[in-house]
Order: C-alpha cells, then sequence, then structure tokens
C-alpha cells in the first residue's frame, strides 16, 4: 500500500496540554480518508501541522515523500482548515484571482471552471460581505483545488450547507477521488456523511488515534442479525439473553456461524420467520463506543448539519 503521508509520534504541546499525544498513523494514497474525533481531539493541530503551520514539539511526519513544510510537496496540496476567511472586499472571482497568484498564477479557464463547479457562478462578482457560511465554504473548497492538488485536506466542508449542498459536496469529494485520482483527507461531525464518502477512517482521541480501518469493516464489527418472528416472546425464549426487542422484531447478537443453528432452533420451537437480515452498526455507533461519548456537548451530527 503507497502511503501519502506517514506520521511517527508526533507530538503538539501547549503549555501542560497535549493537542497531539504521540500521533502514529499511515494514510494511503488515493480514495477519501476521514479523520473524526470529538472537539479538542487534535484533528485541526494535525491539519495546520502537516501543513507546515505550526511545528511539532516531537517526532516527525512526511507528505508526499517530503519533510513538514517541504515547498516541493506543499505545491502539491490544497486545503481548506475551518471556516475560511477572505478580504470583504472582494468578489469571489476576485478571491481566486489572488489567491492564484499566491501559487504563481491560475489560468482563468480554470478559476471560471471552479466557480461553476462550485456553484458560485452567478455570484461570482459578488464581494463575499455578504455570503453565507456555506457559500463561504464552497469559496474555499474551490480555493482549495483550483491548484489541481495531490491531495487536498478539507476540514468540515460542508459545515452551513443546506441538505442539497451536502450532496453536491459528497459526490464532488467522490468524483476527486475516482475521477481525478485527489487523494482526499476530510474531517467532518457529520458522521453519517463519513460513512457515505470515506473509504477509511481514523478516530482521534485526546491526541491520539484510537481505532483505525476500512469503514466497511468498521461497521462490519458491530454486525447483528433482525428477526421479524412469531410469536417473538416464544422467540426470545429460544435465543435468550442473545437477544433483544427492536419494535416488533428482535435483534440477535449471532455470529454468522452461529446463525443456521439458532434458526433450526427457531424452527423447531414452531416459531415462525418472517425476515431475517444482517445489519451493521453505523459509524456513529463505533465513534461513540471508541471515545466514550455519552451524549454531552461536542457531539457529532449524524445527519444535517446546523451549523450557522
Amino acid at each position: 500500500m503507497q502511503t501519502v503521508i506517514e506520521i511517527r509520534g508526533l507530538t503538539k504541546t501547549y503549555g501542560t496540554v497535549k493537542a497531539l499525544d504521540g500521533l502514529t498513523l499511515s494514510i494511503p494514497r488515493g480514495g477519501v480518508y476521514g479523520i473524526l474525533g470529538p472537539n479538542g481531539a487534535g484533528k485541526s493541530t494535525l491539519f495546520r501541522t502537516l501543513l507546515g503551520l505550526i511545528r511539532p514539539t516531537a517526532g516527525e511526519a512526511t507528505v508526499m515523500g517530503g519533510r513538514i513544510g517541504d515547498p516541493a510537496a506543499t505545491r502539491r496540496m490544497g486545503s481548506m482548515i475551518e471556516t475560511p476567511r477572505f478580504p470583504p472586499f472582494m468578489t469571489a472571482r476576485q478571491v481566486l484571482v489572488w489567491l492564484g497568484y499566491a501559487h504563481g498564477g491560475v489560468a482563468s479557464s480554470d478559476i471560471e471552471a471552479w466557480l461553476k463547479r462550485m456553484g458560485l457562478a452567478e455570484a461570482a462578482d459578488r464581494r463575499v460581505r455578504g455570503f453565507s457560511v456555506g457559500m463561504l465554504q464552497r469559496l474555499g473548497v474551490a480555493a482549495a483545488l483550483m491548484t489541481k492538488p495531490d491531495l487536498v485536506i478539507l476540514d468540515e466542508p460542508t459545515s452551513g450547507m443546506d441538505p442539497p449542498g451536502i450532496q453536491e459536496m459528497r459526490a464532488l469529494i467522490r468524483s476527486l477521488a475516482d475521477d481525478d485520482g485527489v487523494t482526499v483527507i476530510l474531517a467532518s461531525h457529520q458522521l453519517q456523511e463519513v460513512q457515505r464518502v470515506c473509504d477509511r477512517v481514523a478516530i482521534f482521541n485526546k491526541g491520539k488515534v484510537i481505532t483505525e480501518g476500512r469503514v466497511s469493516d468498521l461497521t462490519a464489527s458491530g454486525e447483528r442479525l433482525r428477526l421479524s418472528a412469531t410469536p417473538l416472546a416464544k422467540a426470545m425464549g429460544v435465543l435468550g439473553d442473545k437477544a433483544t426487542l427492536d419494535g416488533d422484531a428482535l435483534i440477535a447478537a449471532l455470529t454468522r456461524a452461529e446463525t443456521p443453528a439458532a434458526i433450526r432452533a427457531l424452527v423447531e420451537a414452531g416459531v415462525d420467520i418472517e425476515e431475517a437480515r444482517w445489519i451493521g452498526a453505523d459509524l456513529e455507533d463505533v465513534f461513540m463506543s471508541e471515545t466514550g461519548w455519552t451524549g454531552v456537548q461536542g457531539a457529532p451530527d449524524k445527519g444535517t448539519d446546523h451549523a450557522g
């Protein structure tokens, strides 16, 4: 597996606070990679470190084969960290031209293409002081991508967007990976969107990686059997403490190897089975289990983003 980022023992301290605590992680080249964690887990600190904006206290990292801050590697990266800020007197088109000059020049055709692709063509000549948060996010993503990077880091790119905008952003991120060959590193609190768009994820807590893997593997680890059966009381009696009620059905904590024998036992006991299907844990279940989150402030969004 080729990697685009290698991190070994990365630590960043602010006084007595460890924003990153000996972080070790390999991020593969290609696809969409999610970085998840509660507020304060170290995600933004990691991104700023990888971009050379802050220096680590200890440890090391390489990005596309170069050390942190290597100009050749940095030119091949794009990024949007948190809500972007632009000079309020500029129009959206002027912002991209201005930032393009900072990168050594970007063709006007590319700027126009990204304004259109991000749904900003009609607002291109409006001053950004009147932009909503969602429009600023779109402009920030356009700025990150107009230089055609090999790697892009997007921190909460759908913040402030309505549901259609979130769907458009999801489609864009997948097309960047699948059609353009860009490696996308994505941080988001919208776990349902992450599950739909990411190939792999790493879950952070207190500056460390607590679990990492393919989304399909992480969610399959909580796989359970859902049974629609009659009578439910008799089915519960057969399965004992392996079964819990779920409305008018039951959830059985069985392995696939155990399932044939359990089905036979239910049928022999006179239980009629209308449906039996496997259901996996969603990414929110995995996140809550791994981080120990219990419903206090800083929760991830499972559905629509409510940011202002």
